[in-house]
């Protein structure tokens, strides 16, 4: 029976370097679906080898950090961030990300951990 539906109260949840994860379905091959909410940070740079990572931001506003470069983002932007594109974040968010292919450990890679003394000042856009 092909399922049609996933919920939130179905879906697995937890945190992963200070974002807090709700991850819908893991059955379809193709995408995964994640609902992220970010209170400071993303304490982790890292980087997916096969998959490209699609967010868009439902509310809040922080600083997206890929490859180095600094990509303000605020409430209804889009970030489109292509495989090996190394990635991590501050600010305080609401965010839906799309893996396409599906999220797969064995394709993420760890560069390094952050702390809260590394968090910059992010303006409000």
């Amino acid at each position: 029976m092909t399922e049609y539906k996933y919920t939130a109260e179905a879906a697995a949840r937890f945190n992963k370097h200070g974002v807090d994860l709700t991850v819908y379905g893991q059955s379809d091959p193709s995408m995964t679906v994640v609902h992220i909410r970010v209170a400071e940070g993303h304490f982790e740079e890292f980087y997916n080898v096969k998959s490209s990572y699609t967010i868009y931001v439902i509310s809040g506003y922080g600083t997206f950090y890929l490859n180095d470069e600094a990509v303000e983002v605020k409430a209804t932007d889009l970030v489109v961030i292509p495989p090996g594109t190394r990635i991590y974040y501050f600010g305080t968010m609401e965010l839906l990300l799309t893996v396409s292919p599906a999220w797969d450990e064995a394709n993420e890679r760890h560069v390094r951990f952050l702390e809260k003394n590394q968090i910059p000042n992010t303006p409000r856009t």
